[in-house]
């Protein structure tokens, strides 16, 4: 006889990009993997009735409505996920943490470190469980890196390159956004806190950085008439070098203008007996290379089901898991963090650390010197 499992309720705020994502997620865990309770659907917010009836239908919301603080307070919703622009982030999250939900917010957490802080340590002192969204570092081969460095098998660190760099801010008169207003941050913040945070994951903290930024097309329409321009005032390109807390150097590249490339998340760290690379373009494969001589040279390694949680999708190897994949990786710890059976990683804590290291990054490129984080 089937057990019918108890079920958590789910409240999710914005039905763009990210929340339809968030919305699959919930939908496909429980089919994927063994959880002590089933997630549920309940409540779609967004800007008007209208928009959240259309995004409730279209996702599989039970309810709809247009006021965000009254799905907080509802007590059929148990978790609440922000998928919103980064400038409402602060206020939801207190409104959500003050009702005792448990938080799941995307990334980066806040517009700067001072609400990341904010955010951060009420939510610590009222004992909420929260995560981040830095879905990327589920990978199931950025895990396998992780270990390998951890175990030693390419020897004592000696360096870090990494990147991420896209190309859909490329055209000059695609109009300005939340990600081009001083609150969004720009491309360091906006996607360089993905490549910030892989850094954290692979290497550990980060001691201090120097950095330098380039705001390629200087002017942008208002709007998508494309009738008015207004200056662009934050970053299109961002290279930074990394001093970590372990002595190792590196360098990271945040660029939201690269022509050609779509999602060039990537890294390389090189070892005393080895080296990784590993790029997201091609994010179920990882390169290794271990020793030297007339053997030398990377190996490519291929995701399957003997690099975890690979096996819950598919139980061959070359088959391929996708970046929605990867979110539901990330719901499934979500839901046994809320069930008080595991922690929860990255959570705000943790976000505040990469958000400290993209505000140290920019007063860097301001300052045109060394800045501790």
């Amino acid at each position: 006889m089937m057990i019918e499992k108890p079920e958590i309720g789910i409240g999710l705020i914005g039905s763009g990009f990210m929340g339809r994502c968030h919305a699959n997620a919930f939908h496909a865990v429980a089919g994927l993997f063994e959880l002590p309770a089933h997630p549920r659907c309940e409540i779609l917010a967004d800007v008007t009735d209208e928009i959240a009836t259309s995004g409730a239908n279209a996702l599989g919301f039970v309810r709809a409505t247009s006021n965000w603080r009254a799905l907080i307070i509802d007590p059929a919703v148990d978790i609440v996920a922000i998928t919103t622009p980064n400038v409402f982030h602060e206020s939801m999250a207190l409104a959500a943490i003050a009702a005792g939900k448990t938080v799941y917010c995307e990334k980066p957490l806040s517009i700067n470190a001072a609400s990341a802080r904010k955010m951060t340590e009420t939510a610590e002192t009222a004992g909420v469980v929260t995560m981040v969204g830095f879905n990327f570092l589920r990978n199931p081969m950025v895990i396998l890196a992780r270990d390998l460095i951890a175990s030693g098998d390419i020897g004592q660190v000696t360096g870090f390159r990494g990147r991420h760099a896209e190309n859909y801010m490329c055209d000059p008169d695609s109009p300005h956004s939340f990600r081009t207003d001083l609150k969004g941050g720009g491309a360091v913040a906006d996607i360089g806190s993905h490549i910030v945070s892989m850094a954290r994951f692979l290497l550990g903290p980060i001691a201090e950085t120097s950095a330098a930024s380039k705001t390629i097309h200087k002017n942008r329409p208002t709007n998508a008439s494309g009738k008015e321009r207004a200056p662009v005032l934050v970053d299109d390109m961002t290279h930074a070098l990394l001093r970590f807390s372990s002595g190792v150097l590196g360098s990271i590249e945040a660029n939201w203008v690269a022509t050609g490339r779509t999602m060039d998340l990537s890294f390389e760290v090189t070892g005393t007996k080895g080296a990784i690379a590993f790029s997201q373009e091609r994010m179920n494969e990882l390169l290794l290379t271990q020793g030297s001589g007339t053997m030398a040279g990377f190996t490519r390694i291929e995701a399957g089901p003997n690099h975890p949680p690979y096996g819950q999708f598919c139980p061959a190897p070359g088959h391929h898991l996708g970046f929605n994949d990867l979110k539901v990786i990330e719901v499934a710890q979500l839901i046994m963090a809320h069930c008080g059976l595991a922690p929860c990683s990255p959570d705000f804590r943790e976000a505040l650390e990469v958000q400290k290291t993209i505000e140290a990054i920019q007063q860097s490129a301001f300052s045109q010197s060394w800045v501790s984080i």
